[in-house]
């Protein structure tokens, strides 16, 4: 699970990105790693969602809101994408994940096969400031 704030859905997160994460940990006892605040939507879109967006075939589109999700599989290819409204509980996104989790791992480079050298898709988890 990897979180990126964002305040681009009329000011959700207009605090630091301290702020933020201590927020999420402290009112939703969250523990998975939560990134710096990016652009998920127009100019300053970061080039991480501009690839999610633009770049994943049938799950491409824009951000609707805060808390879309993206299910990225083992070999870095985008292979599911769910709405801010479903929860992160639901059958459907659950067992798309447990579904993720049992596919093999893949072989060779494990790079997805329009992934480039500066392609985004190689490195999915990476954060804008290269820190959680």
């Amino acid at each position: 699970m990897l979180a990126f704030p964002a305040n681009d859905f009329l000011g959700q997160e207009p605090g630091t990105s301290a702020e933020i994460k201590n927020f999420c940990q402290t009112e939703y006892g969250v523990t998975f790693d939560l990134f710096d605040k990016i652009s998920v939507k127009g100019a300053a879109q970061h080039e991480f969602y501009k690839y999610l967006t633009t770049k994943t075939g049938e799950f491409s589109g824009d951000i609707e809101w805060n808390f879309a999700k993206f299910l990225i599989g083992r070999d870095g290819r985008v292979i599911g994408r769910f709405g801010p409204r479903t929860n992160p509980s639901d059958a459907k996104l659950t067992e798309a994940i447990e579904k993720a989790l049992d596919a093999p791992a893949p072989t060779g480079n494990g790079k997805p096969a329009e992934a480039t050298s500066a392609a985004p898709a190689e490195k999915p988890a990476g954060p804008p400031t290269g820190k959680p």
